[in-house]
């Protein structure tokens, strides 16, 4: 169960880093991400994109780690980060559903949430 955790979040992460690049480059998706006050965005949060799609491949690191899928962190640290990315994801649910954004709202607050539980999960196993 751990491991099927492991990697529906490393696809959702995947899926969210293509979603990322694809806002850096400069597609008219805005008014899914950032508050969605932009429709194209502008150079400071296609830097904050670009800067997501980083967090999100560390992001897979941890949870890879922690599901024993990879080994690239002490044992302690994998499971400190587990749960701090957790406490992170489920924040990240509550700033998504407060967004002003309806499509942000409405799109990014099952991911958030659907990343927050496989995150949950790979933390319990």
């Amino acid at each position: 169960m751990i491991t099927v955790a492991a990697v529906a979040a490393c696809c959702v992460l995947a899926l969210l880093a293509l979603f990322q690049i694809l806002l850096a480059a400069g597609l008219p998706l805005g008014r899914f991400a950032w508050g969605g006050s932009h429709r194209v965005l502008p150079a400071k949060f296609r830097i904050g994109s670009a800067v997501s799609v980083v967090l999100y491949a560390f992001f897979g690191v941890i949870i890879l780690d922690r599901a024993q899928l990879l080994d690239a962190l002490p044992h302690t640290v994998s499971v400190v980060l587990i749960w701090v990315l957790t406490a992170y994801l489920f924040v990240g649910v509550l700033m998504n559903a407060i967004s002003r954004s309806k499509p942000e709202r409405w799109t990014m607050t099952p991911v958030a949430l659907v990343l927050g539980m496989l995150s949950l999960a790979v933390a319990l196993g």
